[in-house]
């Protein structure tokens, strides 16, 4: 993840986990999440606070997230002390097994990577996924590279090249939409691992 989005999600983590778990409930996520996931252990990568994965612990899926933030951590785990929370950064996910998983989730994350990253973070959340497992993958849209106040790194993802470095998928869902939580434009996919 980009050193300096990293640092402000550990410096602010309190902050930010309150507005996240203080905006509407993400109910168009958790439709999807109904219609597509199976029952089996789900990850959820760049989980920050923990709000999702609480979710679908709640909804009986044996959860884990994955956030690189120690302080976002520190806030899931918190919050959310029933529920595993375990320190793993993309493209590596190092100490994620292989085939682990049979969904994994992963919100507005990859918007943050250094572009030079994507195609190696898409394989690795493809690759922790079981055969027929399914991954719910989104990122906020913005049209030019930038940081916000807080130093966050925010770059363009196309679409395009997203469903290249999810090679061995299924396509189930492919939208853009506003999101019911945030209220920002993101755009959603949702595939199967084929084999």
């Amino acid at each position: 993840m980009d050193l300096q989005t990293l640092s402000s999600y550990d410096s602010e983590a309190e902050a930010y986990a309150e507005d996240w778990h203080t905006q509407p409930t993400p109910s168009d996520l958790q439709a999807l999440v109904r219609k597509f996931f199976r029952p089996g252990p789900t990850a959820d990568v760049g989980c920050g606070a923990g709000r999702d994965a609480a979710w679908l612990a709640s909804q009986g899926f044996t959860t884990v997230g994955f956030d690189p933030s120690e302080g976002l951590l520190a806030e899931a785990r918190k919050r959310h002390p029933s529920v595993t929370f375990r320190n793993a950064a993309l493209p590596n996910l190092a100490g994620v097994e292989a085939g682990s998983f049979t969904n994994v989730l992963c919100e507005t994350v990859i918007m943050h990577l250094d572009p030079a990253l994507l195609r190696a973070s898409l394989q690795r959340l493809t690759d922790v996924l079981a055969p027929g497992g399914t991954l719910y993958l989104s990122w906020r849209v913005v049209e030019n590279s930038h940081r916000d106040g807080n130093g966050r790194l925010y770059t363009p993802v196309d679409r395009a090249v997203v469903r290249r470095g999810l090679d061995g998928t299924e396509l189930l869902l492919d939208e853009e939409s506003t999101s019911a939580s945030s209220g920002k434009t993101v755009h959603r996919l949702v595939v199967r691992r084929i084999g």
